[in-house]
């Protein structure tokens, strides 16, 4: 503790420019201020014993100079380390002058009396009195100095009971969490406490010195860039920055316009869970960013930040530009967990797609139907949202770098019958009245990208209407499973691209499911099921390749315990496994993934 209280000493000069100006308004002799100065001068120069005699004699006349005889008794006696007397003594000026304009350094002075005594409650008491800004950097460091030699973890719990505000001893508990426990409920206060407290290391500095660097009466303080650690921790700090909402979030509303963000994130919780049991911790720090540049800006320059390991996020263009770029920089996994655009990933070494990009897909159908007939003419339909527009558009691109002929490329909407109309499959179009003329068209397939869930079924049938005879590989989004018959799968050679596919019927899911209604009491989106695989494929990669995933060739799922079809980043960014399902013996299953 020598360092603060050096200076306290050494600032007695400064003290007795104050009691010059007080010693002459009270009228104190000559004789006695010489006397108090040269009593100071023995506690500067280590003479303590005789230092405390002549204190003692001044504060036994209780004039003007007792409360700072008082302090400087104290001083000496904590040099001494005679910390009972020291107490005493700091206790007895705080109770016989409770208005001394120097009660701040006395309140610092019994705080650090009561720390090397493992006094803490005590400590952490009279540092809340502490009022003088000038005194807060020497408060971190007093509390940096001790409260991180606290082992007992029951102990750091019970101090963040009753101090929740005071950061230091908050950032201790995580740290010791992260350390030492596995807990479940241990590690959920860790989530809590490092949501309002950021990661330690960035701001805690653990310290082999059992007292703070010394510091000047004018000292300034210096902004400190955060530097990232790069060692072994046995932990990964994981940011979550997603459009959470928070001020408009309503507990008894379950249908809301964000709840895949929450479904995301409850998937993401339950495989932190999956990994804790597999021995690999992780932290999750949510944050509510929605699409606003400047708060991803102070978010990722944010000290609490510097330690993060992987960044789930964010959603929107702008602040995703931003974090990629604060990731590139700074060697940071970045999962962008909904997105299928390949230009997220484009030149962005750290940057990877959960799901697959429509050019994956495009890629894949295009894989599949060379092993369907030998017939290169296809007809690509689209729905009318600017997805489908862009699906079709790169399968149109995949075929004809193939060198397919596409003998009809257009939207389609409306009924089944408006749906054959627009069809130009021989170069002009059939109207609904002549279709007992209709000329048979043989196609080696038909492709429709569309999200809505009825243009499926109309295709099909607007499809039968102008016999065209060829296998169908449409998006999944483009059938309602509940509302359509068994037969709507069954009637034409039909093949679903199915990015999204959960097999109900496997182990994994069902103990999935289970467990997501037991703890939500409600059953799991696809939401929740991609977070959960999200978060438990990446966790175990920051185990095995560390947070640059440094082996590629590990890069993809090696085990069948993920509820959807899994991950593999082997040849790029994007996830390659884009499953390609046909309905069989009453259930779908996957013919290409």
């Amino acid at each position: 503790m020598n360092g603060r209280l050096s200076w306290l000493t050494l600032a007695a000069v400064s003290l007795l420019w104050l009691l010059n100006m007080q010693v002459a308004l009270a009228q104190v002799s000559p004789d006695a201020l010489k006397r108090y100065k040269a009593a100071v001068q023995l506690v500067q120069t280590g003479n303590y014993e005789r230092a405390k005699t002549d204190l003692n004699a001044i504060i036994l006349r209780d004039g003007p100079l007792a409360p700072y005889a008082h302090y400087y008794y104290a001083v000496a006696a904590f040099r001494q380390k005679n910390f009972n007397q020291a107490r005493l003594m700091i206790k007895q000026l705080m109770t016989r002058y409770p208005d001394w304009h120097k009660l701040d350094d006395a309140n610092y002075l019994f705080a650090a009396i009561c720390m090397e005594t493992g006094q803490f409650e005590d400590a952490l008491e009279a540092i809340q009195e502490i009022k003088s800004p000038t005194l807060r950097a020497d408060v971190t460091k007093l509390e940096q100095a001790f409260i991180a030699r606290i082992t007992d973890l029951n102990r750091l719990k019970q101090l963040n009971k009753e101090f929740p505000d005071d950061r230091i001893v908050g950032l201790t508990l995580i740290d010791f969490i992260q350390r030492t426990a596995t807990d479940k409920d241990d590690l959920e206060l860790s989530d809590r406490l490092t949501n309002r407290f950021g990661v330690p290391g960035t701001v805690v500095s653990r310290t082999t010195s059992t007292t703070p660097a010394a510091t000047s009466a004018t000292s300034s303080t210096t902004a400190v860039t955060p530097v990232r650690n790069t060692r072994s921790k046995g932990y990964y700090n994981v940011a979550v920055m997603f459009p959470f909402r928070v001020d408009e979030f309503n507990p008894e509303k379950r249908q809301r316009s964000n709840q895949y963000v929450y479904d995301l994130y409850d998937g993401i919780r339950l495989a932190k869970a999956r990994l804790q049991d597999e021995g690999i911790t992780v932290n999750l720090f949510a944050y509510d960013l929605d699409n606003d540049a400047n708060k991803a800006l102070e978010l990722v320059n944010s000290p609490a930040f510097a330690q993060t390991d992987m960044i789930i996020g964010p959603l929107y263009v702008e602040p995703n530009r931003i974090v990629s770029a604060y990731a590139n920089q700074n060697n940071i996994l970045l999962l962008n967990p909904i997105a299928t655009s390949s230009e997220l990933v484009a030149n962005q070494p750290m940057s990877f797609l959960v799901q697959p990009s429509l050019n994956q897909q495009a890629l894949k159908v295009a894989e599949q139907v060379r092993a369907l007939n030998g017939l290169r003419r296809a007809a690509i339909y689209f729905g009318s949202s600017r997805r489908d527009s862009l699906l079709a558009l790169a399968y149109q691109n995949e075929l004809k770098r193939q060198s397919y002929q596409i003998v009809d490329f257009r939207k389609l909407t409306g009924s089944a019958q408006t749906m054959a109309d627009a069809m130009q499959l021989t170069g002009t179009t059939t109207p609904s009245r002549s279709m007992s003329t209709v000329t048979p068209v043989s196609l080696g397939h038909v492709f429709l990208a569309s999200n809505n869930e009825e243009d499926g079924a109309r295709l099909i049938d607007a499809l039968s209407r102008r016999k065209v005879s060829g296998p169908l590989i449409a998006t999944a989004s483009a059938f309602d499973f509940y509302r359509n018959s068994a037969s709507t799968f069954t009637r034409r050679d039909l093949y679903l691209l199915y990015p999204d596919f959960i097999d109900s019927a496997r182990e994994p899911v069902t103990e999935f499911q289970e467990e997501y209604l037991a703890k939500r009491n409600t059953i799991p989106s696809v939401f929740a099921s991609e977070g959960y695989d999200m978060m438990l494929f990446f966790g175990r990669q920051l185990a095995k390749n560390g947070p640059q995933l440094r082996n590629r060739n590990t890069l993809r799922s090696d085990t069948d315990d993920y509820l959807l079809s899994g991950f593999d980043y082997t040849q790029t960014n994007e996830n390659q496994i884009v499953p390609i399902v046909k309905y069989a013996d009453g259930r779908f299953i996957k013919v290409k993934e």
